[in-house]
């Protein structure tokens, strides 16, 4: 579980990085180099698109943060994990479930889920 714990925390370092060279550096310590990630609202693909995908939420939700609002919890390549959207005054404005397929140790699929707050 400790290199889950790692690699969940490298994702939420990675949402939360605004410099694109940290970002894209925890974005593929992260990642597997074809990597997938889906939610209701966004795709992105590979580490540099990823990585892109990140830099534009950022941009819709200037002065936010993620943080991890529960587990992770993971069995065989499975993890999942549910985080907070806050507002710079520590609102939660919004929620979501990360569920991700491991490969080699690094997420390979992630398929996100958003909920208001």
């Amino acid at each position: 579980m400790t290199e889950v714990a790692y690699l969940v925390d490298n994702y939420i370092a990675a949402w939360n990085a605004r410099d694109p060279e940290e970002r894209r550096a925890l974005v593929g310590r992260t990642f597997s180099e074809d990597a997938v990630y889906t939610d209701p609202l966004m795709t992105g693909e590979g580490i540099d698109g990823i990585a892109a995908m990140i830099g534009a939420a950022q941009e819709q939700f200037p002065g936010h943060s993620f943080s991890l609002a529960e587990g992770p919890d993971a069995h065989h390549e499975c993890v999942r994990f549910s985080w907070n959207l806050e507002s710079g005054e520590g609102a939660v404005v919004a929620r979501g479930l990360d569920v991700v397929l491991l490969d080699n140790g690094r997420m390979a699929i992630v398929s996100g889920f958003l909920e208001a707050a």
